[in-house]
C-alpha cells in the first residue's frame, strides 16, 4: 500500500507533469519529421494546390479546434473548469495520436492531458462525464448537418439512409443530454447512488445549450475548411461535396474499434468522393490532405500550449537568473 501511494504521489510531482509534457512534445514533433520527410520523399498529395487556399483551410480547421474546446468547458462545473487552452490542447493531442491508434483511444489521450496540465484540478470521473456529454452534443450539433446532406449531397439512396441515421441519432443525443440532470425523477433508478452523482455533475440544460451552440460552430467551421480544401485542389466548388466528405468522416471516427481513427476517417471520406464520381487517386489524395491539415492544426495547438506552459514555468527561474548576474 505504501509503494502504491509513493508511485501516485510521484505521478503527480511537478517533475512527472514536466515529463509528461517533454515527451508530448517530442512525440509531437517526432510525427510531424516523420510525416514531413514522408511528403518530401513522395511528395504531398495533391501538390499542384492553390497554397493561400490549403493556408486558410487549415486556419479553419484550427479555429474549429477552439470552437470545439469552448463547448468542452461549458460541460464543466464553474469551480472545476478547465482552461479553454488545457482542453483545446488535448483534443489536438488526440487527434495527433489518432493518427496511429485504435478508435476511441483518443479519449484516454483526452483525460491523460487535461488531469496532467496546470489549472483547476477535475477528476478524472468529472473528466470521463464531460467527455461522455460532449460525445452526445457533438452528435446532436452533427444532425443538422446530416439532414441537409441527406437532402442535398447523398450520391445513393444508401448513403442517404445513413445520413438519415446519423440525423435521427444526434436528436435523440441531444434528447439524453437535457434529461440527464432529471434523472432523480425517475423513481426506478433513481436508488443507484451514480444517478445522483450524474445529477449533480451534468451540465444543466442552458449549459448544455451554449455546448451545442459552440460545437455547432465548430463543424460549420470544419465544413467551410472542407469547402476551401476542395477549391483550392481544383477538385470543386460544391458545399454538398464538403458537407458528404465531413460527415463520412465523423460517423467513422464514431466506430467503437477501427484500425486506426484517422485512417479510417480518411477512407471513409475518400469512399464518398469516389461515390460521387470522382476518381479514386484523387479521392484518396484528397482525404490524405485533409486529414493531414487536421493533424497539423491539432499538433499547432498542442505545440503552443506546452510552449506557454514551459515559458511559465521557466520564466521564475529566467527572472532569478538575471537579478543574480
Amino acid at each position: 500500500m505504501t509503494s502504491e501511494m509513493s508511485f501516485l504521489r510521484l505521478l503527480g510531482s511537478p517533475r512527472a507533469r514536466f515529463a509528461f509534457n517533454a515527451i508530448s512534445g517530442l512525440l509531437v514533433v517526432g510525427v510531424g519529421i516523420v510525416t514531413t520527410r514522408h511528403f518530401i520523399a513522395h511528395g504531398w498529395p495533391l501538390h499542384h494546390a492553390n497554397v493561400l487556399g490549403v493556408i486558410g483551410a487549415g486556419a479553419l480547421f484550427l479555429a474549429a479546434f477552439a470552437f470545439k474546446a469552448w463547448g468542452w468547458q461549458r460541460l464543466f462545473n464553474a469551480e472545476d473548469r478547465p482552461r479553454t487552452l488545457t482542453l483545446a490542447a488535448a483534443g489536438g493531442a488526440a487527434t495527433v495520436t489518432g493518427v496511429a491508434l485504435p478508435g476511441r483511444f483518443d479519449e484516454l489521450v483526452r483525460i491523460a492531458v487535461v488531469r496532467k496540465l496546470p489549472g483547476k484540478r477535475c477528476t478524472v470521473k468529472k473528466v470521463c462525464l464531460s467527455l461522455f456529454i460532449l460525445g452526445l452534443v457533438d452528435n446532436a450539433a452533427l444532425a443538422p448537418f446530416a439532414s441537409v446532406a441527406a437532402a442535398i449531397a447523398a450520391p445513393s439512396g444508401l448513403i442517404r439512409a445513413g445520413l438519415i441515421v446519423v440525423a435521427v441519432a444526434g436528436v435523440l443525443a441531444m434528447a439524453l443530454v437535457l434529461a440527464l440532470p432529471h434523472l432523480p425523477r425517475i423513481r426506478r433508478i433513481v436508488k443507484y447512488r451514480i444517478v445522483g452523482w450524474v445529477h449533480a455533475h451534468a451540465a444543466p440544460p442552458r449549459e448544455a445549450a451554449n455546448s451545442f451552440a459552440l460545437v455547432a460552430v465548430s463543424w460549420a467551421l470544419r465544413v467551410a475548411a472542407v469547402f476551401v480544401l476542395l477549391n483550392a485542389l481544383s477538385i470543386g466548388t460544391s458545399i454538398p461535396l464538403a458537407l458528404g466528405f465531413l460527415i463520412a468522416s465523423a460517423s467513422a471516427a464514431a466506430l467503437p474499434i477501427a484500425p486506426a481513427g484517422g485512417v479510417a476517417q480518411a477512407g471513409a471520406g475518400a469512399a464518398l468522393l469516389g461515390a460521387t464520381g470522382i476518381h479514386a487517386s484523387q479521392a484518396v489524395a484528397f482525404a490524405v490532405a485533409a486529414q493531414g491539415l487536421i493533424v497539423l492544426a491539432g499538433a499547432s495547438i498542442l505545440v503552443l500550449t506546452l510552449c506557454l506552459h514551459l515559458a511559465t514555468r521557466l520564466r521564475p527561474h529566467l527572472r532569478s537568473a538575471a537579478l543574480d548576474g
